[in-house]
């Protein structure tokens, strides 16, 4: 069992940051996911001490699809990240929190029309262009609003990765962004949009990559489509995003890279290229989500009920796939302990499954527990990237809360939906 940041186990309690993880369960009830704010600052300080280079300027841009809450917001605003939104829901939240949207970068394949006439209104700083028929939209918006956007062109260097097939992001059939030769055809046709403010190239390879000659085959396929499109059009290119996807522990299956020695060769293997093929690139991007965040994630539930059966028993939590619905897409492994009993051996097998009506409603297949009681809380670590962000209402259950941990104090970032909520919108 891996712990990060400053969950520790204490007299056979799971303690994060200084509050056992029993006492959070009995304040703000369960499920309920918990955030380690001080983890979360050592890892944003972790990038931006090694993703930096005095040859060009670096940005984290923060993935909020990975999670993101206003708390989390003023959080990345006070590390000065800045943020990529994929929704109009997301840049809605960025907005109320305040967020400097010159900051951000809106993705995203299918755009409505209505999200980027939004984006233009709220003047997003770039808007991150999928595919053609999107730019000719938000042309059209821009000349009847008489302004301009920036904007970067998402490309696919083809690069297949060895992660789980939904999370391949780069291979030719991809749904997202074009190939090298379908984006010099756009650009053979960039006067066609006289409101693009054409500035460079994103790309993303996919996540949960562990492999880290991944990341140096796109950075020189990248640097030498760059190369290309400088020599071969009459633009000013200014960025360069490289995307993230840096693996992270689930299990001891996952077998991530030590972050800080990668992003330093990293930056070494970008400054080389750069020299090498001699493009003129004021700023490099990379976009860490999952691997900002999800070390300093758990997930809190109780234990409803216990039910033998002939080769383990179940272990029966008042959560599951509507709350971390991972396992169920993605065969997503966890691991799990007794918050209460963190300390006692382990002397049973267990299924955890969820309360909903899906026989796929498994969080945990197998896993060795101590003995399991009703009202034990179990605690599921390295949760924090697509759970919450991902979470559902199906079966009409409501959304657990979230809260945020530091030095012994508990914020409260998201409530927990009641009934009321749930029902708000319904007509009666």
């Amino acid at each position: 069992m891996r712990l990060f940041g400053t969950s520790k186990i204490i007299d056979n309690d799971l303690v994060i940051a200084g509050v056992p993880a029993k006492k959070l369960a009995k304040e703000y009830g369960t499920p309920l996911y918990v955030f380690d704010e001080a983890g979360i600052d050592e890892k944003i300080e972790t990038f931006k001490r090694h993703f930096k280079s005095q040859k060009f300027n670096t940005r984290i841009i923060y993935a909020g699809k990975a999670f993101l809450s206003a708390y989390l917001i003023q959080q990345l605003t006070s590390h000065q990240l800045y943020l990529d939104v994929v929704s109009g829901g997301e840049l809605y939240l960025a907005k109320q929190a305040n967020f400097n949207l010159e900051n951000v970068y809106f993705h995203g394949n299918a755009k409505t029309h209505a999200e980027l006439e939004m984006a233009v209104d709220y003047q997003v700083g770039t808007i991150v262009l999928d595919n053609t028929s999107e730019a000719e939209v938000l042309n059209t918006i821009l000349a009847n609003k008489k302004t301009t956007q920036r904007v970067l062109l998402r490309v696919n260097p083809t690069i297949e990765t060895k992660t789980h097939k939904y999370i391949q992001t780069s291979n030719d059939d991809s749904k997202f962004g074009m190939n090298f030769e379908e984006a010099k055809d756009f650009l053979k046709d960039l006067d066609r949009y006289p409101q693009l403010d054409f500035k460079g190239f994103h790309c993303h390879i996919g996540s949960q990559i562990f492999d880290m000659t991944s990341y140096f085959t796109e950075a020189l396929r990248m640097v030498a489509f760059y190369q290309e499109i400088e020599k071969n059009f009459n633009l000013a290119l200014d960025e360069l995003n490289l995307g993230g996807g840096f693996g992270v522990y689930y299990t001891k299956e996952d077998t991530p890279f030590a972050l800080d020695q990668f992003l330093t060769e990293y930056i070494k293997k970008l400054e080389t290229l750069i020299e090498e093929y001699g493009i003129n690139v004021q700023t490099i991007s990379i976009e860490p989500g999952r691997s900002l965040i999800n070390d300093f994630g758990t997930m809190l539930y109780s234990i409803s009920h216990v039910k033998p059966s002939a080769n383990f028993d179940f272990a029966f939590i008042d959560g599951g796939m509507n709350d971390n619905l991972r396992p169920s897409l993605y065969q997503a492994k966890y691991t799990a302990l007794l918050a209460n009993k963190a300390q006692c051996k382990l002397t049973h097998t267990y299924r955890i499954a969820g309360k909903l009506c899906e026989s796929g409603d498994v969080l945990i297949d197998r896993i060795q527990l101590p003995e399991v009681e009703r009202g034990d809380i179990l605690a599921v670590p390295s949760a924090g990237a697509y759970t919450q962000s991902m979470a559902s209402n199906y079966n009409k259950i409501p959304h657990p809360g979230v809260v945020f941990v530091k030095d012994g104090q508990v914020n409260v970032a998201v409530k927990r939906e009641t009934y009321e909520d749930l029902f708000r919108n319904e007509v009666l």
